[in-house]
């Protein structure tokens, strides 16, 4: 990590706050048995499955972790419900990652697909309004689709997110992924018309999910001993998968905004951030991490084909797109609105008090399903 992260800060031994805070999280996140805690997750998610088609929604991207984690849910007998965000920007390999994965597994799949038209005119206002996070309505559509067909089935999530290889993400780089509100603000500022089919979690419905039905979401990833590379080789032997070469490269917008746009308009190299959560999960060392960062972000004839596919798919010309790489940057704070963060804040600390009181109360049956 470097000082491209402008909240980052160095502790007397040159120890920076993410790594201090990914190794508390890492003690909270990590049962001390995660074997037990494994048994106990999955025989409950079978019991609560009973009489139901399925017994789990997972998301699937064709990346390392979801392919995985798809592999690691059917191999401990749970029957999954594979959803996939067709957004548009799917690699060729990507598809061809998911069909044969999910065949070979016996996995059925739902996938939901964006009005691209809708889709592209959000995503160019992210562009427009020049923020650092224009993955947002992608994160935030395939979140909201999960819980609606999880809410669907009567089931819950099983994410792909793990704290082995996400533990270091810099606030400045990236959040409001989960704000409806700030999306919202940046169409209404930026974008052309009305967000009508656009998959999303508001307050109402966030209330909806988590207090009415108290829909779950379960790590499952932080209760193995998840190694990434050691995935890879396992997913590419014996499933046939292939593999994309980076980080989220499963599709082709991801890798032109994290490879090109950001290093090259706000200075973040993502990559750094991937790296040193593996370092702090102990998968790879520093000096290894530093080799890999020499490496070149792309390719070069990628670079070209890519500085004319994606602007002319987002129907942007080479001088929108040039205005775009021009525009000073702004960030989440000074877009989003501040009305819909404060009543998130006092609905977060009303309801951490409430279950705080209650949980004195009432017994726990196990640490799920409280």
């Amino acid at each position: 990590m470097d000082t491209s992260d402008p909240e980052i800060t160095f502790d007397e031994s040159g120890y920076c706050n993410h790594c201090t805070t990914a190794l508390i999280v890492e003690k909270m996140r990590h049962p001390v048995n995660k074997e037990k805690y494994l048994q106990i997750l999955v025989e409950q998610l079978k019991e609560n499955g009973k009489n139901k088609k399925y017994d789990c929604v997972i998301g699937v991207s064709g990346g390392v972790d979801s392919t995985y984690l798809a592999y690691i849910v059917k191999n401990l007998g749970l029957r999954p419900l594979a959803v996939h965000l067709d957004n548009g920007w799917d690699a060729e390999l990507a598809v061809s990652n998911i069909q044969k994965v999910l065949n070979k597994l016996n996995i059925e799949l739902y996938t939901h697909v964006l009005d691209w038209e809708e889709f592209k005119e959000l995503q160019v206002a992210f562009l427009k309004a020049s923020t650092p996070d224009s993955e947002i309505p992608t994160d935030h559509a395939i979140f909201a689709v999960l819980r609606q067909m999880a809410a669907k089935e009567g089931v819950p999530i099983i994410a792909g997110t793990n704290h082995s290889s996400e533990s270091i993400l810099p606030r400045a780089w990236s959040q409001g992924y989960s704000d409806w509100a700030y999306i919202k603000q940046v169409n209404k500022l930026y974008g052309k018309g009305r967000i009508k089919t656009f998959p999303h979690t508001n307050l109402i419905k966030k209330f909806y999910f988590d207090r009415i039905i108290r829909q779950k979401t379960y790590s499952l990833l932080d209760f193995i001993d998840y190694d990434k590379e050691k995935a890879k080789l396992f997913l590419i032997n014996e499933l046939g998968w292939r593999d994309y070469g980076g980080k989220h490269h499963e599709s082709i917008y991801t890798r032109f905004f994290q490879s090109y746009i950001l290093p090259t308009k706000f200075g973040f190299d993502k990559r750094r951030a991937h790296l040193s959560s593996l370092i702090i999960a102990k998968q790879i060392t520093r000096g290894e991490a530093l080799e890999k960062m020499r490496e070149p972000l792309y390719q070069k004839d990628d670079l070209s084909q890519h500085l004319i596919y994606v602007p002319k798919k987002l129907a942007l010309t080479k001088q929108e797109f040039e205005t775009i790489m021009k525009t000073p940057p702004r960030y989440y704070d000074d877009i989003s609105p501040k009305l819909p963060r404060k009543i998130a804040r006092i609905e977060k600390e009303f309801f951490k008090k409430f279950f705080k009181l209650k949980n004195r109360v009432l017994p726990k049956k196990n640490v799920f399903n409280v």
